[in-house]
C-alpha cells in the first residue's frame, strides 16, 4: 500500500483532526501521524472557528493530498472498502452520509459554545440555548440511528459517521452535559473505543494551552 501521511494540529483541542485520526484508525492503513506546531496559523484558525476552510487534517496518499474529512473519509472508504467506513445498504449509506455531512456543516451553536476541550471539565456547565438546541438534534440522531440499527455503534457497525460525532462525545463530558439514557450509553461506548482512548492518553500529555478555549468562571 502506498505511503500515508496524516497532518494534524492539537490532539486536546481540535475536534476535525479527532475525526480524520479515528478514520486512518478504522481503514486500517498503516500511516505516519505529523503535527502542526500549535503557533501556526493555519491551525489555530481551525481550532478557533475561524478558517472559513479546513485545511487541517489533510491526508497525503502516494504523493496526492485530501484536506476536507469528509473527502478523507469517502477516499478511506474506497482504498480500504473491507473497512466498511460506511455502510454496505444503500440506504444506511445514504443516511450515514447525510448525517456526518450535517455535522460538517451545522452544529455552530455547539461548536462555539462548547469548544472540545479533552483535559478539561466544567460540571453544572450553563449551556445557553442555541446550543440547546444542537444537542437535542444531535442526541435524537443518535436515538434514531441506534433504534434503527440495534446498536452497539449508529450502524450497527463501527463507521465513518462514529468516528465524525466522537467528538461531539467528548464536549458532553467535558461541560457535563445531561443526557438522555440511550445518548449517554452511547458515549459511553465511544470513550471504551481504544483508538479514542489512544487519542485522549496522548492530548493530556500536551503541553500547550490555547487561552481562548480555556473556559472562565
Amino acid at each position: 500500500m502506498p505511503a500515508a501521511t496524516l497532518t494534524i494540529s492539537s490532539k486536546n483541542y481540535s475536534s476535525w483532526s479527532l475525526r480524520g485520526w479515528l478514520m486512518m484508525k478504522l481503514s486500517g492503513a498503516p500511516f505516519e501521524e505529523v503535527a502542526v506546531d500549535p503557533d501556526d496559523a493555519r491551525a489555530r484558525e481551525e481550532i478557533l472557528l475561524l478558517s472559513p476552510s479546513i485545511l487541517v487534517p489533510s491526508l497525503t496518499y502516494d504523493g496526492f493530498r485530501v484536506w476536507d474529512t469528509l473527502a478523507i473519509g469517502e477516499f478511506l472508504n474506497e482504498i480500504a472498502p473491507q473497512a466498511r467506513l460506511l455502510p454496505d445498504d444503500r440506504l444506511n449509506r445514504a443516511r450515514c452520509r447525510s448525517i456526518c455531512g450535517e455535522l460538517h456543516s451545522g452544529f455552530n451553536a455547539l461548536r462555539s459554545a462548547l469548544p472540545m476541550n479533552l483535559k478539561g471539565h466544567y460540571p453544572n456547565f450553563k449551556v445557553w440555548s442555541k446550543a440547546q438546541g444542537d444537542i437535542a438534534r444531535v442526541t435524537q440522531i443518535w436515538r434514531e440511528c441506534l433504534e434503527t440499527s440495534g446498536g452497539p455503534w449508529l450502524f450497527g457497525e463501527i463507521s465513518m459517521a462514529d468516528a465524525m460525532y466522537a467528538p461531539v462525545a467528548t464536549r458532553f463530558r467535558t461541560y457535563d452535559v445531561a443526557l438522555d439514557d440511550v445518548s449517554q450509553a452511547y458515549c459511553n461506548r465511544i470513550f471504551q473505543w481504544p483508538a479514542m482512548q489512544e487519542w485522549i492518553e496522548a492530548a493530556k500529555m500536551e503541553k500547550e494551552e490555547i487561552e481562548e478555549l480555556e473556559v472562565e468562571f
